[in-house]
């Protein structure tokens, strides 16, 4: 951030822009919390960021052409590997359907009053270090740990919902309260969020997700009544009793499966957030009052699938958190943890092995106290020794489709595949060695022999 800050101050020195630009936001408020510099910095000024963007992009500043929103005066650019959001001082007003102002230059104190909450109004000067507080609150919220707006919060909600969930976030990412009110307004504003793209909600609740205190974060947009406007499958988790192997209904242990996931790695955490989201539905108790969930990975993945879908999440995060939910009960229902056992998983999970591992870990350390749980030390004993074997020689068919339609004289069609399939579930049984193209021919041969066999009716 800092060689990015100091590239644009040289760069603008002895220009219109000196002494006109400042930093603002969390690259104020987080060296006064003590906290590291954040990877993205926000400038405003009072002449226009856009054309302050072109002026630095064209001094070969920025390592992408500049993004520019002229009618909302911002732009952004990366410089030094920082990408550096700038915004014309405006101040905004919103009709009662949109979310996207109508803006006009004003002062810095103008710009100030319309923005999320006070601890991020605080301004430094990008040429003269000089801080300002044009609100005069923004520092003492800070330093007594006041979330805050700046205007009357029912109006600032309303103006750009999105704020509501920005509130739960700098509430358990920074460790501050709410101010008086603030809450109140939240559960009132709530709905509004329908007016919100998918977009800005998944990039929020992503950047929620990533909290170490995310399960705390999760449980204030339960209580606030957030999660209802975008993932009521989540509200339905709540008071749904587990039965004897455990101490916290779906949603409670779900947020201790977050916690003990850990944040870090965005399908993971989407994984234990949604991994018994089947279960509601799936509920039963049997005659001798034992509660089951049968099919619920099954039910849950399809649910995350919808879910996430819903929130614009990419179709290689959606199939990643699909696969880890799927198979979340794989490890528990085998009845034996065996070479075979593992390698289809290898095979199966691929790069999402780890990432089960490490979902089936965070579940089971949320498990009563005393309840067995899989021999994990065990299991990735055997992962490490299957992906040996599989570094050496590939886990599949020792022959490819042509080859074997050259062995059978078949043309290309599902019965190669099959073929295929069988001699890849021949290498994982342990029944052909991987890479042994003398016995996959032999198989092939024992096949047709059968195939010809059961055809015309002789052994």
């Amino acid at each position: 951030m800092r060689e990015a800050l100091e590239a644009i101050r040289t760069a603008t020195l002895g220009t219109a822009y000196e002494g006109k630009v400042w930093l603002v936001g969390g690259a104020v408020r987080d060296p006064l919390l003590g906290l590291p510099e954040p990877q993205d910095v926000d400038l405003v000024t009072l002449l226009p960021a856009p054309e302050l963007a072109v002026s630095l992009a064209a001094k070969g500043l920025s390592s992408l052409p500049p993004v520019l929103y002229r009618r909302f005066g911002t732009a952004l650019i990366r410089v030094a590997g920082t990408n550096v959001e700038m915004v014309t001082a405006r101040r905004e007003s919103y009709r009662a359907d949109s979310r996207k102002p109508d803006v006009a230059p004003a002062s810095l104190e103008e710009d100030a009053r319309r923005r999320d909450f006070t601890v991020n109004t605080l301004l430094r000067n990008l040429h003269t270090d000089e801080p300002l507080d044009p609100l005069g609150r923004g520092l003492a919220d800070l330093k007594a740990r006041i979330l805050r707006t700046p205007l009357d919060p029912l109006d600032t909600f309303k103006e750009d919902p999105l704020r509501m969930l920005r509130a739960v976030r700098f509430r358990w990412q920074l460790g501050l309260a709410y101010a008086p009110g603030l809450e109140e307004a939240i559960r009132a504003a709530g709905p509004r969020l329908e007016i919100v793209s998918a977009e800005r909600i998944r990039d929020e609740f992503t950047r929620l997700l990533g909290l170490k205190s995310a399960a705390d974060a999760l449980g204030g947009l339960m209580a606030l009544g957030l999660i209802d406007q975008f993932a009521p499958e989540l509200r339905a988790m709540v008071g749904v009793d587990q039965g004897s192997f455990h101490h916290l209904d779906v949603w409670d242990h779900t947020r201790l499966v977050v916690r003990n996931a850990g944040p870090g790695d965005v399908t993971l955490a989407l994984a234990a957030l949604l991994h018994d989201v089947g279960k509601p539905s799936t509920r039963s108790v049997e005659a001798d009052g034992r509660i089951r969930f049968f099919g619920h990975e099954r039910v849950g993945a399809e649910l995350a699938a919808g879910l996430l879908g819903r929130l614009r999440y990419s179709a290689r995060e959606i199939d990643g958190v699909r696969v880890l939910i799927a198979s979340h009960m794989r490890l528990g229902t085998m009845p034996k943890l065996t070479i075979a056992a593992v390698r289809r998983l290898v095979h199966d999970l691929g790069d999402h092995l780890d990432r089960l591992l490490a979902l089936v870990e965070a579940d089971a350390a949320g498990l009563k106290a005393g309840v067995r749980s899989v021999d994990l030390a065990e299991v990735r004993r055997l992962v490490a020794h299957v992906r040996e074997e599989a570094a050496r020689v590939p886990l599949r068919s020792p022959l490819t489709g042509s080859e074997i339609m050259a062995a059978t004289g078949l043309a290309p069609g599902p019965a190669v595949g099959r073929l295929i399939l069988m001699l890849t579930n021949s290498v994982l049984d342990g029944k052909l060695p991987a890479g042994d193209k003398e016995g996959a021919l032999a198989l092939l041969k024992a096949e047709a022999n059968e195939s010809h066999g059961k055809a015309t009716g002789k052994p």
